[in-house]
């Protein structure tokens, strides 16, 4: 059965296909977890693409790394709708661009290839914020908001409208287009307002399986040769739908993660260089 983002997904093992039964909503299965990433081969890899005349963020670096894993860990893309397993078409990762002056924000999204190396992930994201940095109103997402607060009792009718378009996958593709809550992943970075990584719930409407904070980094005491050394870290609270994968692989996806925060030119190859070297 094919939606408009997404194809279900069949021969699954039979757990796969139960567990949606048992736990139907995204809130009866959010696990929570504090992935800690290794802070200076980032802050290294910044400063050495800033001097080679590229700046990269440590957002656009996570990003990249998360595009990466993803796209060698496939379930981590999926999502339920309806109690059926569907595969996504594409990575999208949404986001919260605050606006000049930081008193307004917008949601948005932006659409990754498993093959988009760290170059093609850092274009994709400065001309996504180029062009919501603009007016209040200017992308999908505010002219959808603003259609439905327009006409008085509409939002209520829509957003229920909306979920049931949803759940029976007749949504216009426009909508899905511009909902930030249709993502594989949600992203915000709470370092940037200097505030403590959360763990934010993942919405249930919309198709969003995972949703990632970043926040202050941090020292987190690590054992090396007998010692005790404190090592820097940056803290992600991540909140992920359990029914899409196991715990198990969840753990190796993080493992590949963190294995790309610390060798981030494996993320300047395309996925098959980075898997030979």
């Amino acid at each position: 059965m094919k939606r408009k983002d997404g194809t279900r997904v069949k021969n699954l093992d039979m757990m796969y296909s139960i567990i949606p039964y048992v736990m139907e909503k995204r809130y009866d299965a959010m696990n929570a977890i504090t992935v800690h990433l290794p802070y200076q081969p980032m802050q290294d890899y910044i400063r050495k693409k800033h001097k080679e005349g590229v700046d990269i963020s440590h957002l656009c670096l996570i990003i990249a790394a998360f595009v990466r894993t993803i796209g060698e860990y496939e379930m981590l893309n999926h999502f339920i709708v309806n109690k059926k397993i569907y595969k996504r078409d594409g990575i999208w990762v949404g986001m919260v661009v605050l606006r000049p002056g930081g008193e307004e924000s917008t949601m948005t999204k932006v659409r990754f290839e498993p093959t988009d190396n760290i170059f093609e992930v850092n274009d994709k994201m400065m001309k996504m914020i180029t062009e919501n940095r603009k007016a209040v109103g200017s992308n999908s997402t505010d002219k959808l908001m603003k259609f439905l607060l327009g006409v008085p009792g509409l939002v209520n009718f829509g957003v229920k409208f909306l979920k049931f378009l949803d759940r029976h996958n007749m949504m216009p593709k426009a909508v899905i287009d511009a909902s930030p809550m249709h993502v594989t992943m949600t992203i915000s970075n709470l370092a940037s307002i200097r505030t403590n990584h959360i763990y934010h719930h993942i919405y249930e409407f919309g198709t969003t399986s995972m949703l990632a904070t970043m926040g202050n980094s941090e020292y987190v005491p690590k054992k090396v040769g007998g010692e005790i050394v404190f090592e820097r870290m940056m803290p992600i609270g991540l909140v992920m739908d359990e029914r899409i994968a196991s715990g198990s692989y969840f753990a190796q996806a993080f493992r590949t993660l963190e294995r790309y925060i610390k060798n981030p030119e494996l993320l300047e190859v395309n996925p098959h260089a980075a898997e030979n070297k």
